[in-house]
């Protein structure tokens, strides 16, 4: 059992990483408010731990309910202890190929979502002098592929925010992650995508073997949610929570590559780089 229970919110608890992040949490003693979309799915999440477990049924993309969602939460849990920005879609699709709609839906789910409701915790964690507020971004939010560019540009975004953010908030003994997984075993690359239709045939040899890889491998993806829960947990506990926490095997090798090529690049154009001064 957790040392001392905490009052979670976490959006998106009804499958994938937010699902097995609540249920963790709860098993351990915690409260745990879970955002949903729909009235069974509110049912279904309530039943994993009745009186602890409270859903919410919020659109991630109704920007102004969300100090109003804060507001019942707390008047039914408590203070908010720590905010779990969990909900999120990958969108597949060239860059060339995908709507500016396309953009702005991603945009709106993955990073202005996350904002308006880190807004709406702010002030009380910041009155209380302390929280913790984890952003689920993705090794997509470091590292790129091709096909998924609108995709990892969200997550670029949480990335920049989650970590300016955590310096201006510092003072008041709050702490903000990015938390940045590999391939989880969820729906992210099944029935939870939302795939950009093949338009340009230019991209052929891009895009058609990478569709069907990432479809193949759905279900089937090397990272175990309930382990990735664990390390919530352990992140949730930490004195000094680190500023961005990459979960799996993969994230870290694909992690290590890019630093290794951002520096050999640095270094090759580094006269370019220190050219540009008045002197």
């Amino acid at each position: 059992m957790a040392s001392k229970s905490k009052t979670f919110l976490i959006t998106g608890v009804s499958s994938g990483l937010g699902r097995s992040f609540a249920k963790a949490a709860l098993d351990v003693g915690h409260q745990v408010a879970g955002t949903v979309r729909s009235p069974e799915a509110a049912r279904l999440f309530e039943t994993l731990a009745p009186g602890r477990a409270i859903a919410v049924q919020l659109d991630i993309t109704d920007f102004d309910a969300m100090p109003a969602t804060v507001a019942q939460v707390e008047r039914r849990l408590g203070p908010v202890d720590v905010l779990v920005n969990n909900a999120g879609y990958g969108h597949e699709g060239a860059l060339e190929e995908s709507t500016m709609e396309d953009l702005r839906r991603q945009f709106d789910v993955n990073v202005f979502g996350a904002v308006a409701l880190i807004k709406a915790v702010l002030p009380g964690m910041r009155s209380r002098r302390g929280g913790r507020i984890v952003n689920v971004t993705s090794m997509g939010g470091f590292i790129t592929m091709p096909g998924i560019s609108v995709y990892c540009g969200s997550k670029f975004a949480l990335e920049g925010i989650s970590e300016a953010l955590g310096k201006e908030v510092a003072p008041f003994n709050v702490h903000v992650t990015a938390l940045a997984p590999g391939q989880f075993r969820t729906d992210w690359a099944g029935r939870s995508m939302q795939r950009s239709p093949r338009s340009i045939a230019d991209y052929d040899a891009v895009m058609d073997p990478l569709r069907a890889a990432r479809q193949a491998k759905s279900g089937s993806q090397p990272g175990d949610p309930a382990k990735a829960a664990q390390a919530l947990l352990k992140l949730v506990e930490a004195a000094a929570p680190p500023v961005r926490l990459y979960l799996g095997e993969d994230a870290l090798e694909l992690v290590e590559r890019k630093i290794d090529q951002m520096k050999k690049e640095m270094t090759d154009w580094a006269h370019v780089s220190r050219s540009t001064g008045f002197r």
